[in-house]
């Protein structure tokens, strides 16, 4: 695939005080070759190493700037504004891409216009030095099981991972960007206006980890639980969904997880689309070319 036919990939990372994993999660981004790149680092006035280590990489990067801001979701958007790529996402300064997402996202984005927001199935968990200590299996995502509380970090199943997620631009434009009113929830709230849009596809290979440490955001689960209650609350009545089968917003009951599974077979994943490629078409074809596959389920009754 040459650069002209590589979609621009602009990819933003917000940080603050962040220069113990800041350097890995650029690599992650840079190492990859890949030659259509629009990379922008918004540094909220850090006092650590951050900006020596920013200054090092700054000829790889688009726009780059290290001054006081309103917060973590602010600077996402900050970095947003300065963007010219077709295709948008964003990396924390703690989390990594795998060597492989940029260019297999922008395969998939080129083949099939349909995608307008894709994420992995397979998403991988990073621990403090960067190795790999798990990952999970997700058979799919639909609007529906958005809506039913699927998704919801903590209660749901099947969180939507953030840093394996992208998007085109359009669809972040008719958004309007992230909610600051949401503090901690405002990824997951701007999933829910995603789905107002278009559904989201899943793809099984992995395309970036989430790193487990001390100090981060997401130990303010109780917080986050709250806000995204709040934002699928929100979502629900704007969509006039009136499912009868929702996962209760206000109840702290963590059931077992294959529960759920079951649950969410008979009220969420109606139908979902996952994007893939046949093996056989591959090796035998020599047939380079990305297929959506979606499984419809018999609904409810």
């Amino acid at each position: 695939m040459t650069k002209k036919r590589l979609p621009r990939i602009s990819i933003v990372t917000p940080s603050l005080n962040q220069g113990v994993f800041l350097e890995q999660t650029i690599c992650s981004i840079l190492d990859q070759g890949y030659p259509n790149l629009d990379y922008i680092i918004v540094d909220g006035g850090s006092n650590d190493n951050s900006k020596n280590i920013i200054q090092k990489y700054e000829k790889h990067l688009s726009f780059w700037c290290s001054e006081p801001d309103a917060g973590h979701y602010d600077a996402i958007n900050k970095g947003f504004s300065k963007a010219t790529g077709d295709i948008f996402a964003w990396l924390n300064s703690d989390d990594m891409y795998c060597p492989w997402a940029l260019r297999t996202v922008a395969s998939i984005f080129n083949q099939i216009h349909e995608v307008n927001w894709l994420t992995t199935l397979s998403p991988l968990f990073w621990d403090s030095e960067g190795y790999c200590y798990g990952a999970g299996s997700i058979p799919g995502y639909s609007k529906r099981a958005y809506l039913n509380g699927l998704n919801l970090p903590w209660d749901g199943p099947w969180t939507i991972q953030q840093e394996s997620t992208f998007w085109r631009r359009s669809v972040w434009d008719n958004a309007g960007g992230l909610n600051l009113q949401y503090q901690l929830a405002a990824d997951f709230d701007l999933w829910g206006r995603f789905f107002m849009q278009t559904e989201l596809y899943g793809l099984n290979s992995p395309l970036a980890g989430f790193r487990a440490h001390r100090n981060q955001r997401s130990h303010q689960e109780e917080n986050y639980r709250k806000e995204a209650r709040r934002s699928l609350a929100e979502t629900r009545m704007k969509m006039g969904w009136t499912e009868k089968m929702c996962l209760p917003l206000q109840s702290n009951d963590r059931r077992n997880r294959y529960i759920r599974k079951l649950i969410s077979i008979k009220n969420g994943l109606t139908a979902r689309k996952n994007v893939g490629k046949n093996i056989n078409r591959v090796v035998l074809e020599n047939e380079n070319i990305w297929h959506v596959n979606e499984v419809v389920y018999r609904d409810a009754t």
